[in-house]
Formats: C-alpha cells, structure tokens, sequence
C-alpha cells in the first residue's frame, strides 16, 4: 500500500525499525525543544501531512521505550487520523512521570499504524442474542502473573 504524503520537517518519513514492526516511527518537528513539566501535555509538531485510503485510519501510538524510561504517553491513546484530515500530523503528549521530560527536534515520539476499518451502520433492536459473558463488567478474570509486556527502546 502506498499513502501520499508531504514532508515539511526536516527529517526522514517514519519508518519501520524492524523487518517485523507494525508501526513506524514518526518524528518530532521542532524550531526548539520542548519541556514537559511532571503531568503537562503538549501538541508537537511533525511536519508530515498525510492522504489516507478511504477506508483505512492511521493510528498514533505511544512508543513503549518512551513510556517504560520517561513517563511519556499519548493523551487521547491511540490516537486516530481519519482519511478526511488533511492538516499537519501532530502528537499530543503527556508526562505521566514526576520529572521532567524534554522533546528534541527529531526525537522519535509515537508510531503510526495503518488499519483498515469498516463503516457500519446501526440496526435498532429490542433485544440482544446471549452470551457467556452477558451484561457482566468484566471478562473472564485475568491473573496479573499471567500478563506479559514487551519493552522496546
């Protein structure tokens, strides 16, 4: 799949890191560096302007290695660009740490993946089919021993 895109950052497009890796990494765009102060959020720029398929989304993720070493998230994760937007890609970013964190210009800072997704439209009904599940809270209870995480840098 081939996504047109304009680069008006100073850096190059996002790329995978990995023969394997879902997202690539997108970088900042910065004239200076910004400082998040403990629990700040800011937009940062990337200078990336993209044309996405009808029909698909490009999800901005955090990057964990960020998350894991400074306390640096994404607001509103995962973030989504719809194939209508045509403004400059930016990344809102959170410092969930208790120091501050600076952004430099060409820092690595989220990634992006492509997904394809449906357009659906609503059927009204007066009851559901039933489920294991039914209208309970939770699904089935997960041990936290059980839960794995991999870290990248």
């Amino acid at each position: 799949m081939q996504i047109p895109v304009i680069n008006r950052s100073r850096h190059p497009l996002p790329e995978y890191q990995t023969a394997h890796a879902a997202g690539l990494d997108v970088r900042a765009n910065l004239s200076e560096s910004v400082t998040l102060k403990p629990l700040q959020r800011a937009l940062i720029p990337t200078g990336l302007f993209l044309e996405i398929p009808v029909g698909y989304e490009v999800q901005v993720r955090p990057r964990s290695g960020l998350a894991y070493k400074h306390g640096i998230g994404i607001v509103n994760s995962p973030g989504t660009i719809d194939a209508d937007y045509r403004g400059e890609l930016k990344v809102l970013l959170v410092n969930l740490s208790d120091t501050e964190f600076v952004v430099q210009d060409g820092e690595r800072i989220a990634q992006l993946v492509v997904a394809r997704h449906e357009i659906i439209a609503w059927q009204p009904t007066e009851a559901l089919s039933e489920t294991a599940r039914g209208a309970g809270a939770t699904a089935a209870p997960v041990q936290a021993s059980s839960l794995v995480y991999s870290i990248a840098a």
